[in-house]
C-alpha cells in the first residue's frame, strides 16, 4: 500500500497549522491539541491513544472512535466510546480488537463538539505468515536542546513501525539559554509531569511522527529522575521519592498507547514484553532501569553513574549484579526465538563494551550507569544468544546521544572471540551529546566500534526480510532549525547467519 498521501499530509501540515484547528470552531477551546496516537500492535488487535486538552473539562467525558480500513472512513471496521476521566488526565487508551492481521487502518476521536486528526496505524502479521518489516528507532528528545527535525523527516518514511527506547520527557527545569524553555520547574507532581508531557505532545513533528504508524515505547531514566535505580534516587535517600515516582509512572502510562491492563498502581508498571512480527521477527522490548542493582562505585556521598577504572572498582564484575534484575534476565533467556530467523532486542542503552582507556593497561575505564557497569550480566544475556545460535540476533539501544554501530561478543577481552550478536544505538532525536574528539580519542580502545559519532542527532532506520537487516544512520544538519534537512551519515547491513554489521 502507497503512502504517498499520506506522506503529503504530514507535510502540509507540520508546514501549516496544527491539524485539530480544521475540526475546531475559532471560539472552541482545542480538545485534541496533544495529537493521537497507537502502539502494541497485536495480529488482532492495538491501541489507540489521545488525551483531551484545554481548560474546564468535565470530570468524564465521552470520547468515540473510529477505525477504518480507509482514509476516507467510508468503511468502518471497528467503532467504539471511551470515558475519558479526570483522575487520569482525561487520557483515551481504546483497544479495538478481532481486526484483520498484517492490515493498515486509519483512526480518529470524537468528543466535545470536535474531531481530532487521522492517524494511520497497522495490525502485526499473522503468527504463521511470512512478513517483511521496515522500522525506525529514536530516543533522547530533550525539549530545551534543540528542535524536532528528526521527528518532522521520520514523519515522511515509510515504515510499519516505531521503537521509542527512553527518554520521552526531560524532568529538568530549564536554563534561560535554553533553545526553547520548559514550562515550569523541575518536575516533581503529578500535574508537573503531566504538564510536562502536554508541552512535549504539542510538537507538531512529534505529533506527525506518532500518527505515522505505531510504537513500541520503553522508559529509561528521565521519564522519573536522572540516574534513578530501582527505588533509589540519584542524590540519596529522599523522603518524597517515592511518591514523585508514582506521579511519574503514572503520567507515563497516561500519555503512551498502553493497553487499560497496564495501568499502573502505584510505581508498578511492567513494561517489558514481547512481540512476534509473523514467522520473521520476534522482538523483545527490555527495562533496564527499574529492577536493576544501584549504579557500581558511585562518588562520595552521591548515588547514580560514575566513570571508573577497572582495578578501582571490583563490583563491576560482580556476578551477583544485574541490569535487568533476575526475573527479568530469566524471561528474556526464556524467550529466545529459535523458529523466527530474527530476535530485535529494544532497549535503552549501549551494550558493547566501551572503554575510554586502554583496557590492556588496568583493565580500562567505564561508565557504570550503563551495561558496562554490570558486564556479568550482560555476559549472561550474550552467553544465552551463543548457547542457542540465534542466527540473526540484533540489540537495538538509545540512551547515549550518538549513533554507535557495534559487534557483540560474551568476551571482550579475547580477540579471537566470536562475534554472536548485531547492535545499532541510535544517537538522540535533540539531546546534545559529548564532544566528538573525547569519543575519537577511544576508539582505539574500542576496535568492535564500527561507526561511533556524538555530534550527530537523528535516528536509525531499518530494512529486514527473511535474510538481511539494512539500516540508515541519519543526522540532521542544524538540530535548532525545526526545518533542517536530515542525511543519511552512514549504511550498515547484518546478513542472517553472519553476525556483526558491515558497512554497506
Amino acid at each position: 500500500m502507497s503512502l504517498a498521501i499520506t506522506r503529503r499530509q504530514v507535510i502540509g501540515t507540520l508546514a501549516a497549522a496544527p491539524w485539530f484547528v480544521r475540526h475546531a470552531r475559532a471560539a472552541d477551546v482545542p480538545r485534541f491539541a496533544l495529537g493521537i496516537a497507537s502502539g502494541h500492535p497485536r495480529p488482532d488487535r492495538l491501541v489507540l491513544w489521545t488525551r483531551l486538552s484545554g481548560a474546564d473539562l468535565p470530570e468524564r467525558v465521552d470520547v468515540s472512535w473510529e477505525l477504518a480500513h480507509d482514509e476516507a472512513f467510508t468503511r468502518i471496521a471497528a467503532r467504539g466510546t471511551e470515558v475519558a476521566e479526570a483522575a487520569w488526565a482525561h487520557s483515551v487508551h481504546a483497544e479495538p480488537q478481532g481486526l484483520e492481521a498484517g492490515h493498515w487502518y486509519w483512526y480518529r476521536f470524537s468528543a466535545l463538539g470536535q474531531r481530532s486528526a487521522v492517524g494511520r496505524t497497522r495490525t502485526a502479521p499473522a503468527a504463521d505468515a511470512a512478513a517483511s518489516l521496515r522500522f525506525a528507532i529514536a530516543s533522547c528528545q530533550r525539549w530545551d536542546h534543540n528542535h524536532y527535525a528528526a521527528w518532522r523527516h521520520l514523519a515522511t518514511q515509510e515504515l510499519d513501525l516505531v521503537l521509542f527506547l527512553g527518554d520521552y520527557i526531560y524532568e529538568y527545569a530549564s536554563p534561560p539559554t535554553a533553545v526553547r524553555l520548559h514550562d515550569g520547574p523541575t518536575t516533581l507532581t503529578l500535574d508537573d509531569y503531566r504538564a510536562r508531557y502536554a508541552q512535549y505532545k504539542s510538537d507538531p513533528a512529534l505529533q506527525a511522527a506518532h500518527a505515522l504508524a505505531p510504537w513500541l515505547t520503553v522508559w529509561d531514566d528521565h521519564e522519573i529522575e536522572n540516574d534513578y535505580a530501582a527505588g533509589t534516587p540519584q542524590g540519596g535517600p529522599e523522603p518524597l521519592f517515592a511518591s514523585r515516582r508514582a506521579a511519574a509512572t503514572q503520567a507515563y502510562w497516561e500519555h503512551m498507547p498502553f493497553p487499560k491492563a497496564w495501568r499502573p498502581r502505584g510505581s508498578d508498571l511492567r513494561i517489558y514484553e514481547r512481540y512476534d512480527w509473523g514467522t520473521l521477527a520476534r522482538i523483545h522490548t527490555l527495562d533496564d532501569r527499574q529492577y536493576r542493582d544501584v549504579q557500581a562505585c558511585p562518588r562520595p556521598n552521591r548515588n547514580g553513574s560514575n566513570t571508573v577504572a577497572f582495578k578501582d572498582c571490583p563490583a563491576l564484575v560482580d556476578p551477583r549484579r544485574s541490569l535487568l534484575g533476575a526475573q527479568q534476565e530469566r524471561w528474556l533467556a526464556d524467550g529466545w526465538d529459535t523458529e523466527r530467523p530474527w530476535n530485535l532486542v529494544a532497549q535503552q542503552t549501549l551494550m558493547a563494551r566501551f572503554s575510554w582507556t586502554d583496557p590492556a593497561r588496568g583493565g580500562g575505564t567505564y561508565w557504570t550507569d550503563g551495561w558496562d557497569g554490570y558486564a556479568a550480566s550482560r555476559q549472561r544475556l550474550l552467553q544465552g544468544v551463543a548457547e542457542r545460535q540465534l542466527p540473526g540476533a540484533v540489540v537495538l539501544g538509545g540512551d547515549v546521544h550518538a549513533h554507535y554501530v557495534a559487534d557483540l561478543k560474551v568476551d571482550y577481552d579475547d580477540a579471537k572471540a566470536p562475534v554472536v550478536a548485531s547492535e545499532f544505538c541510535g544517537t538522540s532525536i535533540s539531546s546534545n551529546g559529548m564532544a566528538q574528539s573525547r569519543v575519537s580519542a577511544a576508539l582505539p580502545h574500542n576496535p568492535h566500534l564500527h561507526y561511533a559519532r556524538s555530534d550527530q542527532r537523528g535516528y536509525v532506520s531499518f530494512t529486514l526480510d527473511t535474510k538481511r537487516l539494512q539500516a540508515q544512520l541519519h543526522a540532521v544538519l542544524d538540530p535548532k532549525n525545526p526545518a533542517s534537512e536530515v542525511n543519511v551519515a552512514a549504511r550498515f547491513a547484518v546478513e542472517l547467519g553472519r553476525p556483526g554489521p558491515q558497512a554497506s
